[in-house]
């Protein structure tokens, strides 16, 4: 892996006993990139830069897409860490994005929030689809999660998100997510959600009425055919359900889901996924 700058010490691997590590007292600074071209034929790798937790590893594909996974290679992101995942499909590249498990979100030895920042960044006739496994927000963790996406006109989007606040029988920590969009230059989207204490009536009627899973979908393609009529998804609002609704600002459709499970949660997003394709 290439070494972060500023250079900081590797966090141990988790503790045979089970127990979390304690983490650098600094947090962890890493970049990783992503970089994809189409050569004429397939879709290439000019540049894959593994770094700090993010090991990225190019894996066979079933589609014509160029596909790579991210393997954590140590625990975290941990309070104080500032990670940052930048992905390039370049113009008529095709890529998908993976990750091979889900992302831990824990408590670390500093109260500062740790940051997770994704960027995407697709170019003309280009195809990016991030597909990642779910976020898990365990207790006293304090994460802002950023995404920050930037379209060709004729880009192709998917990005779907899971989110688990807490894990089995535990209280969440504290999460921030924001999506922002970019078409052609033009503002698509801006979006920002926050769970887990402090924040006022996150858990209430109003929010997630008691669900932990919540996740989202978004498509963006010149192709879509799109409905001005929203969609709702889920028989009743106590088992889990979703919204899936075109966006003012071009193409794009978006589903919000909240669920008991991450299961339920993932059923939803399929049905989405689905109907959003076939419309």
């Amino acid at each position: 892996m290439s070494p972060a700058t500023p250079p900081v010490a590797a966090r141990r691997p988790a503790a045979s006993d089970g127990t979390e590590p304690a983490g650098h007292p600094h947090g962890v600074r890493a970049t990783a990139r992503i970089r994809a071209a189409h050569n004429g034929r397939v879709t290439t790798f000019p540049q894959l830069r593994s770094d700090g937790p993010f090991h990225l590893r190019r894996v066979q594909s079933d589609s014509r897409a160029a596909k790579v996974a991210i393997i954590g290679a140590m625990s975290g992101p941990l309070g104080g860490d500032r990670l940052t995942l930048d992905v390039t499909a370049e113009d008529r590249a095709e890529l998908d994005v993976v990750t091979a498990a889900a992302t831990l979100a824990l408590s670390g030895p500093t109260t500062d929030p740790a940051t997770y920042d994704v960027r995407l960044t697709a170019g003309e006739h280009a195809r990016l689809r991030w597909l990642p496994h779910p976020l898990i927000s365990a207790a006293g963790s304090n994460l802002r999660q950023t995404y920050t996406v930037h379209l060709a006109a004729t880009a192709r989007l998917l990005l779907r998100e899971e989110q688990l606040l807490g894990r089995a029988n535990e209280e969440p920590g504290h999460l921030v997510s924001r999506i922002v969009v970019h078409r052609a230059g033009h503002p698509l989207l801006d979006q920002t959600t926050a769970y887990g204490a402090p924040e006022p009536g996150w858990d209430g009627p109003a929010v997630l009425a008691g669900h932990r899973a919540i996740g989202q979908l978004l498509i963006v393609d010149p192709h879509l055919n799109i409905s001005r009529d929203p969609v709702l998804l889920g028989e009743d609002i106590k088992d889990g359900c979703a919204v899936l609704a075109p966006l003012a600002g071009g193409p794009a459709l978006l589903a919000t889901a909240a669920a008991p499970t991450s299961s339920v949660l993932r059923d939803l997003l399929d049905e989405a996924q689905e109907r959003a394709l076939t419309r």
